[in-house]
């Protein structure tokens, strides 16, 4: 894979109209500087608003990503951005005349010709890889859908659909090369649908400018030369536009792949993935994916990459099951000795869930006074670790610790189930329930050997440090 970023050596246009709102547009691909990323600009729009194309941004999954900032929005970004990022391309200005870029033939390949066309430019800054070196999984079991990444030193993808449709039947694909295989054997994968979904998306009015010249539809029911004739009407078609494929394909359009369907949808999930902002190294695999589930695998994406930060940013010696050690706590947390009660962090996922260890030693300040001829820890220190494991789990990239204090509000359901000994181990686990702006509730539970010893809910919120009086 690449190391250096790269944008374009001078810029690039197409025209066209839009798939999903009609509206006819002019794309303008510009080189951009380092660490520019992806961003969407309305020229149409007064003071020409932009939209970076950012996961945070993603507004609407239906039959397309949508992104916006505003009220400015632009729609089915994912053909562009799969261009871009198939061809490894990281920093890009794309202008736009309309809300949506042109459909084009349904694929991504015009836009990759066209961006080879205008020549890549190497940029004197490295690539900033988001490097996977766990298992990362999204699971959406209403749908069956599956997306998982798996640690790679390289990027490959592997995508299996299967409708349970005879019309489709099972399909996979899989990239393993971005550099050898994305414009000859990806970039042009057409979009495609079921005959039976035309009339009704038709009727949503969100493909106002389809036509079987975008798009391979796949003919999963029967139709009268009446109910064609009407669907030609609703699409704005001739009235002797549209046929019955014997070969499965409305019209009789030939396959450009025969497992073009499943290519078309690890070209959708490429284009996702470019939301992250980064390029990514792991090995995806991908059941029956779709916007809505890659959208979400992205966002698990942008956990994994925003704790990553922030382990790069407090903890500088990796250690092996270690998230933020001792060192690294001190750097989060006001607190110190005696008051410092967790260890290290074995366990982050940010926003959700966080587990620390605390060793529970005979040396612990407080066993000199509390019960000294049969000591027990207690209760009010068990819930202060839990109280500091959940003060680190609402570190979000977001607040600056330095310039921050966590003071907790309340505390509910306090329950204290087995004493904790010298020699013990406490695991304490929390797990977010609700984050209100920079309010945060918490359940928290704590085990010895993997008993239950204590559990409560706990309340708190991230405030300015207060100036110090001079």
């Amino acid at each position: 894979m690449l190391i250096h970023q790269r944008t374009l050596q001078k810029e690039v246009s197409l025209w066209g109209t839009g798939l999903h709102t009609g509206k006819e547009c002019m794309i303008t691909f510009k080189p951009a500087p380092v660490n520019y990323g992806y961003r969407f600009i309305r020229t149409d729009i007064a003071e020409s608003p932009e939209i970076p194309a950012l996961i945070d941004n993603v507004v609407d999954v239906l039959r397309g990503t949508t992104i916006a900032v505003g009220d400015v929005k632009v729609h089915t970004t994912e053909h562009v951005l799969a261009a871009l990022y198939g061809l490894q391309i990281d920093n890009c200005r794309i202008e736009m005349s309309g809300p949506e870029p042109p459909v084009m033939d349904g694929s991504s390949q015009p836009f990759g010709e066209a961006l080879q066309g205008a020549g890549f430019q190497e940029q004197d800054e490295p690539k900033n890889y988001l490097v996977i070196d766990e298992t990362i999984e999204y699971h959406d079991t209403l749908n069956s859908v599956d997306i998982v990444a798996l640690p790679l030193d390289d990027f490959r993808a592997t995508v299996m659909v299967d409708y349970k449709n005879p019309a489709l039947g099972s399909q996979h694909s899989g990239l393993f090369n971005l550099e050898k295989e994305f414009m000859p054997e990806f970039s042009s994968a057409r979009t495609f649908c079921f005959l039976s979904e035309v009339e009704t998306l038709a009727n949503q009015g969100i493909i106002k400018g389809g036509d079987v010249d975008n798009a391979v539809v796949i003919i999963d029911k029967q139709m009268e030369k009446e109910e064609l004739l009407t669907l030609g009407e609703k699409l704005g078609l001739a009235s002797d536009h549209l046929i019955l494929g014997k070969n499965g394909i409305l019209n009789n359009r030939d396959l450009r792949f025969q497992n073009e369907p499943a290519r078309h949808k690890l070209l959708d999930l490429l284009g996702d993935i470019a939301l992250l902002g980064m390029p990514v190294k792991a090995q995806v695999l991908a059941a029956r994916p779709g916007h809505a589930s890659n959208v979400e695998f992205v966002r698990q994406l942008k956990k994994y990459a925003d704790r990553n930060k922030l382990a790069r940013q407090y903890q500088h010696e990796k250690k092996a099951g270690v998230i933020f050690d001792i060192n690294a706590i001190q750097n989060i947390l006001p607190h110190r000795y005696p008051f410092l009660l967790i260890d290290k962090i074995v366990e982050f996922k940010l926003d959700e869930k966080i587990v620390s260890i605390k060793n529970v030693t005979m040396n612990e300040p407080f066993f000199q006074g509390h019960f000294p001829g049969n000591p027990v820890m207690p209760g009010v220190l068990i819930i202060e670790a839990m109280a500091q494991t959940g003060g680190i789990m609402m570190l979000n990239g977001k607040n600056n610790t330095k310039e921050s204090v966590v003071y907790f509000m309340a505390i509910d359901k306090a329950r204290f189930r087995k004493p904790v000994l010298p020699g013990d181990t406490l695991v304490i686990e929390a797990v977010m329930t609700n984050m209100r702006r920079s309010v945060c509730q918490f359940d928290a539970k704590a085990f010895v050997r993997g008993e239950l010893v204590c559990e409560a809910s706990l309340m708190a919120t991230v405030m300015d440090k207060p100036e110090e009086k001079k």
